[in-house]
């Protein structure tokens, strides 16, 4: 339900089939890319709704194929019934992702830009929003292309040699071949570094909050959130299954799961919440410990936890007297009582969780999984590339390996295309003059 709906069109029929619904201005004035307003009309020649009508011809549109945009009144009987009106007329109902697919083989854009539309849509704070926007502005894109270009001129170069050896080229020495592939490398490794980067802002990090009963970790993630979500209980056990809940740490998701208190449970409930704990903190990137600093510690405190994860100690209660068993104990005073301390808090975490990467350099072209994937694969083929340069191989087995790497490349935005070897090959040394 909204004030307005758009309804798009796309294909070589798409201008007659709105026609045949469409009543206002005929196809064959519609002006390019201006709105013109009339009423869809259903075959029984029932009025369905007045309308704005844009027309935008190939191949500049989105899909690259003729596209029409109906926008209408935004209610959900109304739209479905344009929809139904549309489909009665001759077209066909598009699948998940179809408009940008169609835009991907039309080349109006290439795979990392058709992948960010997605991550645009469905990014869960403004880091990942400005994040998925500069790679649908095609800024990783433009990264992976001078990557490719780069080794399509020492491939051009070293295909040329190979294959034209009467054309007298001088080829570069190994160890010049060497240090292009290498820099060449480089570039690919920098890319890799941001994996990490590109996951947490697609989706978030899983922070389990755990510690003993009543150690405040309930109290503390109502005061993450902003908001009372868990209930808090001097009892002990209160919280008997996990709670998970999303927050916007200044641009990154973190994905809060409050756990119950780890002790002997007296009860098999509570040990069943205690177990399911204990896979929470198994499974997590990040743990927070809390503890009740004004307590004595507890023997599950000073035991190591299950996991890989990185591990923030809090020292919980600050506001009260701290415990002797505590003193001199490493770990982030808080008191859930005071506003300022937490907000200190989320600084801590933020400086942890982005030690290390760029998110807080402003530097936001990262990469994803399949992009990852592919970027290994050329970097284990310019490395066997670099070092069979190294040891003296035959030319045309480095080849082999450079060429795998272009292809390895191409993956990522979608292309592979061994015409441009020619091209390069033609272009650079000038054969056949």
């Amino acid at each position: 339900m909204g004030a307005v709906a758009l309804l798009r069109l796309s294909g070589a029929d798409a201008f007659a089939i709105a026609e045949r619904v469409f009543r206002g201005r005929p196809a064959a004035k519609w002006e390019p890319r201006r709105q013109h307003f009339g009423r869809i009309v259903a075959s029984d020649g029932c009025v369905v709704d007045e309308v704005l009508l844009t027309g935008f011809p190939a191949p500049a549109s989105f899909t690259g194929e003729d596209v029409v945009e109906i926008a209408c009144h935004g209610g959900i009987i109304v739209t479905k019934r344009i929809l139904e009106v549309l489909l009665e007329a001759g077209a066909e109902s598009a699948g998940p992702g179809e408009f940008s697919e169609r835009a991907f083989l039309n080349g109006k854009m290439d795979l990392t830009r058709a992948e960010a539309i997605m991550d645009l849509i469905s990014a869960q704070t403004d880091l990942a929003m400005k994040a998925a926007g500069e790679q649908l502005s095609g800024r990783l894109g433009d990264e992976i292309e001078r990557i490719r270009l780069d080794i399509i001129g020492l491939l051009a170069h070293l295909e040329a040699y190979i294959d034209f050896p009467e054309e007298d080229i001088d080829p570069d020495t190994s160890s010049e071949l060497q240090a292009r592939a290498a820099e060449v490398l480089a570039k690919v490794e920098t890319l890799l570094a941001t994996a990490d980067q590109g996951r947490i802002l697609r989706e978030g990090i899983r922070t389990v909050i755990c510690g003993a009963p009543n150690a405040g970790k309930s109290s503390l993630l109502n005061c993450l959130l902003g908001f009372n979500r868990a209930i808090v209980n001097e009892a002990a056990g209160t919280t008997r299954d996990t709670i998970e809940e999303l927050i916007n740490l200044r641009g990154i998701p973190l994905r809060l799961v409050d756990t119950a208190g780890l002790r002997e449970g007296l009860e098999a409930v509570e040990r069943e919440g205690i177990e399911r704990s204990r896979a929470q903190i198994a499974g997590a990137e990040l743990v927070l410990l809390v503890i009740d600093s004004g307590a004595g510690a507890d023997t599950l405190e000073k035991t190591s936890l299950p996991g890989s994860a990185k591990i923030v100690r809090i020292l919980n209660k600050s506001d009260l007297p701290r415990h002797p068993d505590w003193a001199g104990e490493e770990g982030f005073a808080v008191s859930c009582l005071d506003e300022a301390s937490v907000d200190a808090l989320r600084d801590h975490l933020y400086d942890t969780i982005t030690a290390g990467t760029t998110l807080g350099s402003g530097n936001l072209v990262s990469i994803n999984v399949r992009h990852q994937h592919c970027l290994s694969r050329a970097r284990g083929d310019l490395e066997k590339a670099i070092a069979m340069l190294a040891e003296g191989v035959s030319p045309e087995f480095v080849a082999m390996d450079l060429r795998a790497a272009l292809d390895a490349v191409g993956d990522v935005v979608g292309r592979t295309d061994i015409e441009e070897i020619l091209g390069e090959i033609f272009s650079q040394f000038c054969i056949g003059k």
